[in-house]
């Protein structure tokens, strides 16, 4: 059965899509990879899509291969079973799948906030709160998935509970700005709400077509990214901002989803304790990040073709993309072992 990775903060910009894209392929080396585009934003799709991003969208054979049409029979009450979807492989990454996204996901909005919040749901709505499991459970059977990591939009909606709920770990992305760290005060009281809520709802849900599976999803680490670096560290006033956010963590956070079961047991964490729970600080890409998308391809996957520099600027450029490339490796390793323990 694949483990399923939430990457989810509430704030926005804090490069949940470019996590879930780098973590993902560097992950797909050495397992089978499932990617959900949860935000309708739909930018992780077009990471994968590029230009054939409307061409999707419209044509027949792909248009309803998506997260809003998956589960469609369930929130439109048709008649008919959810199933898989067909989903998209990038060339070089052929054990990574895309559950590609949907601008209007939102239309479900309202049908599933009712359904997870009603003290007695309607018959009609019994099936709502289980069937984005349901549609990933499929699709992983069908591509006999290891790990699907869902990116999530920046917000607190019903969907974004559900989604994050059926995960088995998830990570905080984060900036190093004082945003972030008010993010996390939410986050603090938020998560174990959610928690709370659906250890009340299995049992609700039982007997629904597509049940909502049991279990509290485990805290995998944040990440801290988009600083610049000067003399080997970030630079102030990031630097401030960084340990703000690491002490937010241990003082707060981590006591806050250890009285709700959403931590697994100290030993599980290894060195990451030491480091805060910060699986890593990444610093911005730069000119790397424009030529990645030019290639379709994450930073550390550039050729030395792609990277199309000369000299001292090549050279510059090759080192940042093998240190990115080893910095996601030492991520996806770390992520890999502690979703084996959720």
């Amino acid at each position: 059965m694949a483990k399923r990775l939430a990457v989810f903060n509430h704030k926005g910009g804090v490069s949940k899509t470019t996590s879930t894209y780098n973590i993902g392929w560097m992950m797909s080396k050495t397992s089978r990879i499932l990617m959900v585009d949860a935000d309708p934003q739909c930018n992780l799709t077009g990471l994968f899509l590029r230009g054939d991003f409307e061409k999707y969208y419209l044509e027949e054979a792909t248009k309803n291969q998506n997260l809003r049409d998956g589960v469609a029979p369930a929130f439109s009450g048709k008649p008919i079973p959810i199933v898989a979807v067909d989903c998209l492989t990038p060339q070089r990454a052929p054990n990574l799948r895309l559950l590609a996204g949907h601008a209007n996901l939102s239309e479900w909005e309202a049908s599933l906030t009712f359904a997870q919040t009603a003290s007695a749901a309607l018959a009609t709505l019994q099936n709502l709160p289980g069937a984005f499991a349901e549609l990933l459970r499929l699709t992983e059977e069908k591509y006999n998935i290891d790990y699907t990591i869902i990116d999530m939009n920046p917000g607190l909606s019903a969907i974004n509970q559900n989604l994050f709920l059926i995960a088995d770990g998830f990570v905080i992305p984060t900036n190093p700005d004082p945003f972030s760290i008010m993010a996390l005060d939410t986050l603090e009281k938020l998560l174990p709400r959610w928690a709370a809520w659906k250890i009340g709802a299995v049992p609700l849900f039982a007997d629904a077509a597509y049940p909502l599976p049991s279990g509290t999803p485990k805290f995998c680490g944040t990440l801290i990214q988009r600083f610049n670096i000067r003399n080997g560290k970030a630079a102030k006033p990031y630097r401030d901002n960084i340990d703000e956010i690491n002490s937010t963590i241990v003082a707060n956070v981590v006591p806050a989803l250890a009285k709700a079961n959403m931590m697994l047991p100290a030993a599980d964490y290894g060195s990451l304790v030491n480091r805060r729970y910060c699986l890593s600080q990444i610093q911005d890409f730069h000119g790397l990040l424009p030529k990645s998308h030019d290639a379709g391809v994450p930073v550390f996957e550039l050729t030395d073709a792609e990277i199309n520099e000369q000299g001292s600027v090549l050279e510059g450029a090759k080192k940042n993309r093998d240190a990115f490339r080893a910095q996601f490796k030492v991520i996806s390793d770390e992520v890999s072992a502690l979703l084996s323990h959720a």
